[in-house]
């Protein structure tokens, strides 16, 4: 995959300024999938050359802004990839390679990594479980989109607690072996 198909998929949803993408990336296409403010304006340049996109210029603004909105070419190679197959994601987790360092030093000096992990995993939870009572709660489960949308979600959520769990599970266990 690449940031392309990414930011093709945010505008196909709505069209939008490159300052409202990388806004809007910011909050939902970012929790699986980085990229700086740059590199998404490079990559509209890009995409802006090969014609996926194009610019819509508000003739009564003054400013500079430009909405991007998919084209043609863009609809085509968003379906092209869609369909194209792929692996699943391998697992690279630098704190699992770290843990694996820490059975062979001992000392238990992973200890506070695994607890700053557990609280990020804390956080995204709750930052999920937010969103999931914002947008998803009281909405009508028979419109397609907002299902797609609340199970990507939901995927998260269940990802999340099984991380907590999981550093749950492994603290305690550790502060055993260092008594």
């Amino acid at each position: 995959m690449s940031l392309s198909h990414v930011l093709l998929t945010s505008l196909m949803e709505k069209p939008s300024t490159g300052f409202d993408l990388a806004h809007r990336f910011d909050r939902s296409m970012g929790f699986f999938w980085n990229a700086t403010h740059q590199q998404i304006y490079r990559e509209l340049g890009a995409m802006l050359k090969k014609g996926w996109v194009s610019t819509l210029e508000d003739p009564k603004s003054s400013s500079r802004k430009k909405t991007y909105q998919v084209e043609e070419l863009g609809r085509q190679e968003l379906a092209r990839w869609m369909v194209e197959q792929g692996e699943p994601t391998s697992f690279r987790e630098e704190l699992m390679v770290k843990l694996r360092a820490e059975a062979q030093l001992g000392g238990n000096s992973i200890l506070p990594e695994l607890e700053r992990h557990l609280e990020l995993h804390r956080k995204n939870l709750k930052i999920y479980q937010n969103i999931y009572e914002k947008d998803f709660k009281s909405k009508d489960s028979n419109d397609r989109t907002l299902f797609i949308h609340k199970m990507i979600l939901q995927l998260g959520i269940d990802l999340e607690v099984g991380w907590i769990k999981w550093f749950e599970t492994i603290i305690p266990q550790l502060e055993k072996f260092d008594q």
